[in-house]
């Protein structure tokens, strides 16, 4: 992985191409392959006062930022992730002299530092101000930056004015602060790697990771809208091969009506006998112990949530995504009826990847089991923590409770702490603690009253809720109070993926589950 650099202006300021060039020879001492990278330029690149000396990529011009800034930061970041291949240190360049700054410039390029993984230098002009308003001018700098979670790990004071070192560091504390360009050993900035994760940044993510092992995925709601527009972002992107159900003229038709490209899309009929007759004798023989005829069974192969499933299980997809007009139940119990769960596991579940604004967590089981018993609850938090783990989420499950540690008692309790014990004992190696309430499991100052020492309290990143009341509530309020983007549910247990969609689901939701069971099948 290379080291990064995001370097910047924190307005217009002259002198600040000058920087950039020292920060890179400097860069070019401590690392044999040095890339440069500007996610905004004004127009053409051969025009851009830094990409015309160095050899280099971009990402989007500022005036594409203005019309769609969402669009545009995919953009950086999908170009971005494919320039950054090979190097050892990558130097990006934000805001330098000659440069539009739009309002909320500032802002933007800390959400792009963040959005790339990079901690930030940042410049400031020393030679207008006092040394105590340059101090004052930072902190607020520096405050704006950290707000959209960009780590800024540096200062460079251009033309400082007496006492600014000491001012500066009076107000930030640690930060470094650089006020002489011999004073450049910029690589100890890189040092300190970022940990952001934001919601772009992880989707982005998850698109590369399916791309690079693209899987068949069905759709069985071929009639709704939101599905065919989910499935032609999915084409287009070349995330994952799609298969939807349904008369192909007939989509096709709709697509057109819609403005979508649906013609890499492989489609399947409910009728056709290639796929019909399989399907109807391996059903039977599956059910045969339930008592399920070779004529139910052909009643059950006219259900496209059959039919999708029955594709899964005899491998003509990878996985399934269905719900957006289906409920749970229509979509997954064919799965426990066909697919059925993994050696070891007792219990199909759910989570939701909660992507936060810095950081992805983990919550379980939020839309399948009502009650679990503490059996299944231990299984239930091994199953997310394997879920996490897929997904790049380093797992420390807090099993939630209305008590913390030995403060409460009460049946309730009494589950969860069985349960932390069957799960220890099952997976001794996992990072477990329970029971605990969310605070003390989410924030460090409270963990440190009500569980000091613990490996989990105050920085659990897999929550699983004692029952489903519990943990759909927790999970729309904190979707719906903190903007986080709720990714889900996806299901764990089974032994192929089919994940299931909220009816009210966006297209962009459907996108997302999409993506994350291409990556499951993989």
């Amino acid at each position: 992985m290379s080291k990064l650099l995001f370097i910047t202006a924190s307005e217009s300021i002259q002198g600040a191409t000058k920087v950039v060039q020292e920060a890179l020879e400097n860069l070019r001492k401590n690392y044999e392959n040095v890339g440069v990278f500007r996610p905004y330029i004004n127009g053409p690149a051969e025009q851009d006062t830094i990409l015309s000396q160095f050899e280099g990529d971009w990402g989007t011009t500022r005036s594409q930022v203005v019309a769609d800034e969402t669009k545009a930061m995919n953009q950086v970041i999908s170009r971005f992730t494919q320039f950054n291949q090979g190097f050892d240190a990558v130097l990006i360049v934000g805001l330098v002299d000659g440069d539009l700054a739009n309002p909320g410039e500032l802002t933007r390029i800390g959400r792009t530092a963040a959005n790339l993984g990079a901690t930030m230098a940042l410049i400031i002009d020393g030679g207008v101000r006092t040394a105590d308003r340059v101090a004052d001018y930072a902190k607020l700098a520096v405050a704006e930056l950290r707000s959209v979670h960009a780590p800024v790990s540096a200062l460079i004071v251009l033309d400082p004015s007496e006492g600014s070192r000491v001012a500066i560091s009076q107000h930030l504390g640690s930060m470094r602060v650089i006020t002489e360009l011999t004073d450049y050993a910029l690589i100890e900035s890189t040092e300190e790697e970022s940990t952001v994760v934001t919601p772009l940044m992880f989707e982005n993510a998850l698109k590369d990771r399916a791309r690079a092992n693209k899987r068949r995925i069905v759709l069985p709601e071929s009639e709704d809208e939101r599905v065919l527009r989910a499935a032609a972002i999915i084409l287009e992107a070349d995330v994952a091969d799609i298969i939807l159900l349904g008369d192909a003229e007939e989509v096709h038709a709709k697509a057109t009506q819609l403005g979508i490209d649906l013609s890499k899309a492989s489609f399947v009929s409910l009728n056709d006998p290639a796929y019909r007759e399989r399907y109807i004798t391996e059903f039977a023989r599956l059910r045969e112990k339930k008592g399920v005829t070779v004529e139910q069974a052909a009643e059950k192969m006219n259900d496209v949530s059959y039919f999708a499933t029955m594709m899964v299980q005899m491998g003509d997809a990878d996985g399934m995504v269905s719900g957006a007009t289906h409920t749970t139940a229509e979509t997954i119990i064919p799965s426990f009826q066909i697919i059925k769960t993994k050696p070891g596991t007792s219990i199909v579940s759910s989570v939701f990847l909660m992507l936060m604004d810095d950081r992805v967590l983990v919550f379980g089981d939020c839309a399948v089991n009502t009650n679990p018993s503490p059996e299944q609850l231990a299984d239930i938090a091994i199953s997310s923590a394997e879920t996490a783990e897929a997904f790049g989420v380093d797992p420390k499950i807090a099993l939630i409770s209305y008590s913390t540690g030995t403060s409460g008692t009460g049946p309730d309790v009494d589950a969860v702490v069985e349960a932390v014990r069957i799960a220890k004992e099952k997976r001794g190696d996992l990072a477990l603690e329970g029971p605990i309430q969310f605070d003390a499991a989410i924030d460090e100052k409270v963990a440190a009253t009500k569980l000091p020492g613990s490996d989990v309290a105050g920085q659990a990143t897999v929550f699983v809720f004692p029952d489903l009341n519990t943990g759909n509530t927790t999970y729309k309020a904190v979707q719906r109070t903190s903007g986080a983007v709720a990714v889900g549910p996806i299901l764990q247990g089974l032994n192929k993926p089919v994940n299931d969609l909220s009816r009210g689901a966006l297209v962009e939701d459907i996108v997302n589950t999409i993506a994350i069971t291409a990556v499951q099948a993989q």
